[in-house]
């Protein structure tokens, strides 16, 4: 094991809610500095620490990815841009709901509540009333508190924060991540869909052509990753790669070397759009030293995407919105929408950006109709001839000039009024249904 590897292991270790600085693992681990900061760093990228202005770096428990809108006290700091007066161990406490101490304190006592988030300003009495409650404190307006209420807050593990914000941005400025968080919850990486290392099969470099027909008698498949002492991918071997070779000659000799390779972090979209664009079926699953850590197939990828296409659109994007309100138009192949607010620009007229959305959205829906499969844009050219007005309704009329096994090429005229406003001609690689 490397020192590296021991440091990641050393900081898995550690309690959670430890602090962690660059000197302690250093002195620790015996290490310099430097090899303590990078491990440090990719800890903090596997989603083992998490560093917090004004607080330091800290042991959290590694996140699983959730689909809900929830937020630890530990990011509401980061959103408010606030600072932490007292209750450090509990920051990684999920927040539930928060409430705005604008009333009397008889009435609040009503809805402060366990893992709850009370935004209050210079009060002391509700303050510690929201703590002896099981709630936290976040002290609006710059003000400081008590050291009363500071040894509470210690006492119960509650964060006690403070921002130097109003009430009312504060509470604009959570519902805002919470929104955003909806979104992100949409965006899938290759991390959620990969298959792990453990469930996977591979070649070392030294293997022969023959041990690939072993392995192909065994699982049934053609393509396998091809690994060196390390578990560093170093190339990637198949069916047409062993074909008409000797038993005997090494794969180092016949696979290809450098292969594609992703990270867990990249996005499942990116993904689609490269296996497309390089017509593989395969793709090893990397670190950032290259280590293998699984593979995704191209099926793993198109089951992902009708999962998503499932999904409820709760944080809605600009894609989702157009998504939602298009319709199959009065004649056949046509589809059109009404121009809501969320689509125009500071003119009140339909935005560039959405108009190109829209012209995407109606050839990918062509291509569906014609059972072709779904749509990755290789090329784009959009034309606009006038402005089109918010609320007015627009015709999409998408035209299908050339198709092949993996491409097409679908003309779209957007009219408004029976007026063209709008074209574009659109070029895409075919992923197969």
């Amino acid at each position: 094991m490397t020192k590296h590897e021991q440091i990641i292991q050393h900081i898995i270790s550690l309690p959670v809610g430890e602090k962690i600085s660059v000197r302690s693992i250093a002195r620790t681990m015996e290490v310099s500095e430097g090899t303590a900061y990078r491990a440090i760093k990719e800890a903090e990228n596997q989603g083992l620490v998490s560093t917090i202005e004004r607080v330091g770096t800290i042991r959290i428990e590694k996140k699983r990815k959730e689909y809900f809108e929830q937020l630890t006290f530990a990011e509401v700091i980061n959103i408010v841009d606030g600072q932490v007066l007292g209750g450090r161990d509990g920051l990684y406490k999920k927040l539930n709901k928060f409430v705005i101490g604008a009333m009397q304190l008889d009435a609040m006592a009503r809805y402060t509540e366990p893992d709850s988030l009370l935004i209050v300003g210079n009060r002391a009495d509700a303050q510690e009333l929201a703590l002896n409650d099981g709630a936290a404190v976040l002290i609006t307006g710059g003000f400081d508190t008590t050291d009363k209420i500071k040894k509470l807050a210690d006492d119960k593990e509650l964060p006690l924060l403070s921002t130097s914000y109003d009430t009312f941005t504060v509470a604009s400025m959570i519902n805002r991540a919470i929104y955003d968080q909806l979104i992100k919850k949409e965006i899938v990486f290759v991390g959620d869909i990969l298959t792990p290392f453990d469930d996977t099969h591979s070649l070392h470099v030294k293997n022969r052509v023959s041990d690939w027909y072993e392995l192909n008698r065994e699982t049934e498949h053609t393509r396998f990753p091809v690994l060196d002492t390390n578990n560093r991918v170093v190339g990637m071997v198949t069916s047409r790669d062993i074909i008409g070779n000797d038993d005997e000659l090494s794969l180092e000799r016949v696979m290809t070397k450098n292969p594609l390779v992703v990270q867990e972090k990249t996005s499942l979209a990116y993904v689609a759009h490269m296996m497309v664009w390089e017509g593989i079926q395969l793709v090893p699953v990397v670190d950032q030293t290259n280590k293998m850590l699984g593979i995704v197939s191209r099926q793993d990828v198109i089951q992902a995407l009708q999962q998503i296409q499932r999904q409820p659109q709760i944080g809605e994007t600009i894609d989702d919105i157009i998504t939602k309100n298009i319709q199959v138009g009065d004649e056949e192949s046509t589809f059109k929408i009404k121009i809501l607010p969320q689509m125009t620009n500071q003119l009140g007229t339909l935005s560039n950006g959405v108009f190109t959305s829209l012209v995407t959205e109606g050839a990918s829906r062509l291509l569906h109709d014609l059972q072709k499969g779904d749509l990755v844009v290789e090329n784009l050219s959009v034309f606009f001839f006038k402005p089109v007005p918010i609320d007015s309704e627009i015709i999409i009329k998408p035209r299908l000039l050339d198709a092949g096994r993996m491409y097409a090429k679908v003309d779209v005229d957007v009219f408004c009024d029976k007026k063209l406003v709008g074209k574009a001609l659109v070029m895409a690689q075919i992923m197969d249904k």
